[in-house]
């Protein structure tokens, strides 16, 4: 009998691992993988996503297509909005999974959860050996806009670092 923790020698990615792991919770759902709670912002956009979020898929006799998105809204008037944009919301959900996925939306009103949102933060300080160390650096460089995209990358890298 071969052992059940055979080594492969090679490396899983995260990705993989992750799916693995939430499959079988988004598929009692009817979310399959989970890729449309996923990738919702780059399907509906910012807007609407801020105000929903796919809940479940309903489909009928172990089809996997033409399902019922049930989605969860925050508050009536965006439902409203969003029965007006039904049509394309689907063509748009359609269109990113290459089949015909969802023929239907149906609104659940409720609380979304809270969304953790980062402050932006400015470029960090440097030291001032930092910033003599990198301007020696892109003395070299002769296209300006160039110059300064390295700049900016430069601060965000060294300013993550520990100091010390």
């Amino acid at each position: 009998m071969a052992p059940t923790n055979q080594r492969r020698n090679r490396a899983d990615s995260l990705a993989d691992m992750v799916s693995r792991v939430t499959k079988p919770l988004f598929g009692r759902r009817g979310l399959a993988d989970g890729a449309i709670v996923r990738e919702w912002r780059n399907i509906v956009g910012e807007t609407i996503a801020r105000h929903c979020q796919p809940d479940r898929v309903s489909y009928t006799a172990h089809s996997r297509s033409e399902g019922l998105l049930h989605l969860r809204v925050g508050h009536s008037a965006m439902a409203t909005e969003l029965q007006h944009l039904e049509p394309q919301l689907i063509e748009r959900i359609n269109t990113h999974f290459g089949y015909r996925a969802v023929a239907r939306l149906r609104f659940v009103h409720g609380p979304l959860p809270e969304r953790t949102t980062r402050a932006p933060s400015g470029d960090p300080e440097l030291t001032e050996t930092q910033e003599r160390a990198m301007a020696q650096t892109l003395d070299a460089i002769e296209d300006p806009a160039l110059r300064d995209a390295l700049a900016r990358l430069g601060r965000a890298v060294n300013g993550q670092r520990p100091k010390g």
